[in-house]
């Protein structure tokens, strides 16, 4: 299958960022990276960058639900 929108590709590569807020986002390659975000882990296939979440207990939720903020 191929995929038009470069969030949704399972073989894409993807950086994993961080903001001031301590949010993670995973990030196209292909695509230019945002303002206010610093790489913390280059591009890699997307079940690494999943791998590295699961094994340092990151997550990729908004800040107010990782604090309990959100309903």
């Amino acid at each position: 299958m191929e995929y038009t929108h470069p969030f949704d590709d399972p073989q894409g590569h993807f950086y994993l960022l961080k903001n001031q807020l301590g949010q993670l986002s995973l990030w196209p390659e292909a695509c230019a990276l945002p303002a206010g975000w610093a790489i913390v882990v280059p591009p890699r296939p997307h079940a690494e960058c999943v791998a590295w979440l699961e094994q340092r207990g990151g997550d990729l939720h908004p800040a107010a639900y990782a604090r309990g903020g959100a309903a």
